[in-house]
């Protein structure tokens, strides 16, 4: 299992803190965005791609409010994004929605809630059965 990560201005900092504690629980990390992307389209296109080339792949991005990289991820064929700000509804994104991308804010997520919210989608997995037919209809989607 390995995270791409990727962030704004906005989100740089707490994406930075996350990485940190990622690697401390001996989880590969790519960071795409080493030093801020300038918008949060252009971070969010590049984790979209890198988690779509490798099934095993899932991917954060840190932005303000999470709402404009969910809305950019969202657009892209293949990817069943969350944008999350509770443990609860990350462990259920991947659960029943399959999700391999959640969008994080910044501004509205501090770090130890941002560290639940990472270690409820790093151990949900997907149930499949009765799900599935949902996650084939969001997959022809975009």
């Amino acid at each position: 299992m390995r995270f791409i990560l990727g962030s704004d201005l906005d989100g740089i900092k707490l994406k930075a803190e996350m990485k940190q504690y990622l690697l401390q629980e001996k989880v590969e990390v790519i960071d795409k965005s080493e030093s801020a992307s300038e918008d949060f389209i252009e971070a969010t296109l590049a984790v979209a791609h890198e988690v779509l080339k490798d099934t095993e792949s899932l991917g954060i991005i840190f932005d303000g409010y999470g709402a404009g990289s969910f809305m950019t991820a969202a657009k892209i064929k293949g990817m069943i994004v969350a944008e999350l700000s509770d443990e609860r509804s990350a462990y259920m994104a991947r659960e029943h929605n399959n999700a391999r991308m959640i969008t994080v804010g910044a501004k509205i997520v501090g770090t130890e809630l941002a560290k639940n919210i990472i270690k409820e989608f790093l151990t949900g997995h997907y149930a499949g059965g009765r799900h599935q037919i949902r996650v084939d209809m969001l997959n022809k989607m975009a």
